[in-house]
């Protein structure tokens, strides 16, 4: 999204747009995130029995297949309960001028 600076007097410039908060996504869409993940994971497991089965003849291939499919469980677990890491990203914050609540100097009158 980009902003144009349309105040009376303004060069008419794009603008990129302040970001006014952190918020990450949001916990249904992260869950269902890790949900995917999960199913994708298992989904992977009957595939490598089957292959399995299929390369029975091949032992060595069989059980290649085999012991793929046994920590697939464990790391789609781990995957699932795991929280995406916090994005590292540069962003335009809205940074106001310093500007002085009151003048520098001050008069002191004797009466």
């Amino acid at each position: 999204m980009v902003v144009v600076n349309r105040s009376p007097g303004g060069s008419g410039r794009e603008v990129d747009p302040v970001l006014i908060t952190e918020a990450a996504p949001s916990y249904e869409d992260e869950h269902a995130a890790r949900k995917r993940k999960y199913m994708l994971m298992m989904g992977m497991r009957f595939p490598c029995l089957i292959l399995a089965g299929v390369f029975y003849h091949t032992w060595w291939l069989a059980l290649l297949f085999i012991v793929l499919s046994i920590p697939l469980p464990w790391i789609a677990v781990l995957v699932a309960n795991d929280r995406p890491p916090r994005k590292a990203e540069q962003v335009s914050r809205y940074e106001r001028e310093a500007r002085a609540i009151e003048r520098g100097e001050h008069r002191i009158i004797e009466g």
